[in-house]
Parts: structure tokens; sequence; C-alpha cells
């Protein structure tokens, strides 16, 4: 890790909502698990929260930032476990090693479709399922996403950030593409949709054209991080498109259990919702997770 990078690491280990009143815990727990990660000899199998477990090791971006942090991506995950329910169908586009599909299922009982297109990620994916034993729980598909079946190009070595390739070559791998509508034609509609590919959101969304036009699709959280023009696309179209189809942006706030309309998308993941009433009578009710010995 560079000194740049170890920086940014740090920066944001130390303003995450779950560590920054416990910082100097914060940063020992960090070079604890450095170093249990630098000198393990085999992978880590880590408490997630008090129901998930998630299996760890070196050079994985965004897993290792549940060890340090608790949960990652706070206010994301923190929405999904409170929103979903036993039973409920979650969609995982672009699931990496699956900590979302881990907390929706494994945690919560949801039943997730899931969806991570570099084989190598997807055997690290499967791992997860079967630690957790939920193969019962998850439909995991090694492919991606997009707006209609086919093939194309991947990058392999990039972790997190691994995405969609114009040019192939080096690096890349061919991968098989799917259309949610094509899944939700035989599986349940998502009540939460998660999706987080790199730039490709507006291919996702045109094959999901017809799921996201029933009425039981409540939420999705999704990253837009101004990168969809290395494809020719423009990220505003896909929020218009949502309020066209009866959502509106927001931001969550776990510690207090509440839903922030926000105007507009930014590089961090939005929140959209349907039906707020719905979602909200969700948030209120549901029962508290544990993770790093808090109660959320």
């Amino acid at each position: 890790m560079s000194l740049m990078g170890l920086k940014h690491v740090v920066n944001f280990i130390v303003n995450h909502p779950l560590n920054k009143d416990h910082k100097f815990n914060a940063l020992l727990r960090f070079a604890r698990w450095q170093l249990r990660l630098r000198t393990a000899s085999q992978p880590i199998l880590y408490s997630f929260t008090d129901k998930a477990k998630l299996v760890v090791e070196k050079g994985m971006t965004g897993a290792t930032g549940n060890l340090y942090c608790g949960l990652h991506e706070f206010n994301d995950m923190s929405f999904l476990l409170h929103f979903l329910r036993e039973g409920d169908a979650f969609a995982d586009i672009g699931a990496n090693v699956g900590s979302f599909t881990m907390l929706a299922s494994a945690h919560v009982g949801a039943n997730s479709l899931t969806f991570e297109p570099v084989p190598a990620t997807f055997a690290k994916l499967k791992r997860n399922i079967e630690a957790n034993k939920i193969n019962d729980k998850v439909t995991a598909y090694n492919a991606a996403v997009g707006s209609e079946p086919g093939t194309i190009h991947f990058t392999n070595t990039m972790d997190t950030q691994n995405h969609v390739s114009k040019e192939g070559g080096s690096g890349t791998i061919e991968v098989p593409v799917m259309t949610l509508d094509q899944v939700t034609q035989t599986k349940p509609i998502p009540i939460l949709m998660k999706v987080d590919v790199e730039g490709f959101e507006t291919e996702v969304i045109k094959g999901a054209s017809k799921t996201l036009e029933q009425e039981g699709v409540k939420a999705i959280i999704i990253e837009l991080p101004g990168i969809g023009h290395r494809y020719g696309y423009d990220e505003s179209k896909i929020h218009d498109r949502f309020l066209e189809l009866g959502f509106r942006s927001y931001q969550y706030n776990p510690l207090d259990r509440t839903l922030m309309a926000v105007e507009q998308f930014g590089s961090y993941n939005t929140l959209y919702v349907r039906d707020p009433e719905f979602v909200n009578n969700r948030i209120k009710t549901a029962p508290k997770f544990k993770v790093l010995k808090r109660e959320i």
C-alpha cells in the first residue's frame, strides 16, 4: 500500500460513523487486522454481524473495509439490514465477494439473486455462500448484467473496480451477459436492488425495464460515480428514469432511522425509494442488528 493509499484508508477509517468517536480503537483494530492478514496462511472467517460471516484475505479492498469499520458502506448496508425481511427477494448486481448478499441472506434471511462476472471473484462469492450455509437462499450467476443477453469483455485484475472493457485485450476476459428482466421471468421480483457496476449502470437499467415497472420494487441502492461517460452514457438520465417510475432519491441515516430526501445523485451511492410510507414503516420497526459490539 502506498503512502497516499494508506493516508486515504486511515482517513476513511477514523471518519467512519462507527469509528469517529473511537478513533484510537479503530486505528488499533486496523493495525491488528493488517498484521493478521499479512501473516495468515489461510483466509480468515470474520464475524461480519451477529448472524453473518465473511471470508476475508489480503487484497480484498471492499471486504477488508468491513474488518476495519464494521460495515464498509455503513448507510447502505444498514438500510438493507433495516429494510429487508425474511423471505424477501433481493438483487445484488455487481456483487464482488458478496458482502451485501451475506447481509441480506445470512443475517436477514432474504432470498438473493446475485451476479458477479469475474470467475475468480465468483469463486470467492461462492465460498462466502457456503461458509454461511445459505445455498438455499442465494441464486448466484457467474455473469454480467446488461441490456441484452450475449457476451462482453471484462477486466479481471482490479478487485472491486473490475468493469466492462470496450477494447478487450490484455487483462480482460470474455464473460456472459444476462438481463434482469430475463431472470425475473422465472424468479421473484426483488423488493430491493443494489447496483454497483462501475459506470455500466445504464445498460443494467435498460435490461431491467419490465422489472422496474413492477410496484414490488420498493428501493434501489445504486452507485452513479460519474464514469458512465467512458461508455458514452449520461448518468443523469438514470436519475430521470427513476423519477418517471415513481422513485425519489434519498440518503439514509441508520442511527436515527430516517430518510432524507435529496434532489440529485452524487458520486456516493444513492438510495431511490418508491412508496416511502411502506419503506419508513419497515425501517422503523426492524429489529436491531449488532456490529462491532454495537446495536444499530
